[in-house]
């Protein structure tokens, strides 16, 4: 009796102890991947971006056509009248942005976003083509990246806050302006995340680019990618390690269930290659959209290469949604 309830001890013991070491794994697992996904001071674009699956010819045109931009954009800035500005966030933080002052007497505004470890000048071959139709453009470096402050990236659900303060500064400029939100993967998330929020009815339409559903989603395809792991436990435990760490958990942080609730319209874009905020992730969202709305998924392009594969075709596009609202 007394070895039984000895053997009885030593199974407890040794379950315990596999479970306390299997708790302490998952914690320092999700701890890891919150540092390495939205720390800024080791988050990396290239680390988690995977191998694009586009062909060589899509590449070579992404390639030409990227610096034949990349020389017009840096022609235009040289010779447009910009001013760095700043604004504090509701929690404390310095964020920095460029505004380009095309035409003083224009209500017409563009407000650009960059996308995931990016910077505001990302987004200056975007604001180029709007500068060139009479708008006034903002380019804000988002929290934790640029010269704006902050530890940790807001994937959009935080940047969303600060997007509502650019609006309002915009319109501390010029009451009377027409907005638009303009953003690039992360950047496309933050504008969608924005959507569902209660805005002016300045802000008159949205550009998503290549944004996803929500950070739960974009976190799940890369931790399977990446790590080869499941959901479960590990991105759970990241999760709620984020909201304590960062303030957000990444189900919370859903560009999906905003645009169920915005009435400013939307144009949707992406690239028809996309595998790193896989194309799947654009349907969902043009489907779950109740404001008007339009979808172009450009053929060939991967994540972010929509503009280069023919902006031209691009921007007329995109003219030609605003202009028709």
């Amino acid at each position: 009796m007394n070895k039984k309830n000895k053997l009885s001890k030593i199974i407890k013991w040794v379950v315990a102890i596999v479970l306390i070491a299997f708790v302490a794994l998952d914690i320092f697992a999700g701890n890891y991947l919150v540092t390495f996904a939205i720390s800024r001071s080791t988050a990396s674009g290239i680390a988690v971006a995977p191998t694009p699956t586009t062909s060589d010819d899509t590449k070579n045109t992404v390639d030409r056509v990227w610096k034949e931009i990349s020389e017009l954009t840096n022609n235009w800035v040289d010779s447009s009248a910009k001013e760095v500005v700043s604004i504090s966030s509701s929690d404390g933080l310095n964020l920095v942005g460029d505004v380009f002052t095309t035409d003083a007497n224009s209500h017409n505004w563009v407000i650009a976003i960059h996308g995931y470890t990016g910077k505001r000048q990302h987004m200056y071959s975007y604001a180029r083509y709007y500068a060139e139709q009479g708008y006034n453009v903002l380019t804000p470096d988002m929290r934790s990246h640029g010269d704006s402050e902050g530890k940790f990236i807001g994937m959009g659900w935080l940047d969303k806050e600060d997007v509502k303060l650019w609006i309002d500064h915009v319109l501390g400029i010029d009451p009377d302006a027409q907005i638009i939100l303009h953003g690039v993967s992360m950047g496309g998330a933050t504008v969608m995340m924005t959507s569902g929020e209660d805005l002016p009815h300045n802000v008159k339409a949205i550009i998503d680019d290549c944004g996803y559903t929500s950070v739960w989603d974009e976190f799940t395809d890369e931790a399977r990618y990446l790590f080869n792991i499941s959901q479960f436990p590990i991105l759970y435990t990241a999760s709620a390690i984020s909201k304590i760490r960062a303030g957000y958990t990444f189900q919370e942080a859903s560009a999906l269930e905003q645009v169920k609730n915005t009435s400013i319209p939307i144009f949707f874009i992406h690239g028809e290659e996309d595998n790193f905020v896989n194309t799947r992730m654009v349907y969902s969202l043009y489907d779950a959209c109740n404001s008007q709305k339009d979808l172009y998924v450009v053929e060939g392009a991967g994540h972010g290469q929509a503009l280069y594969m023919d902006p031209d075709k691009y921007f007329t596009k995109v003219f030609g949604f605003i202009n028709s609202l």
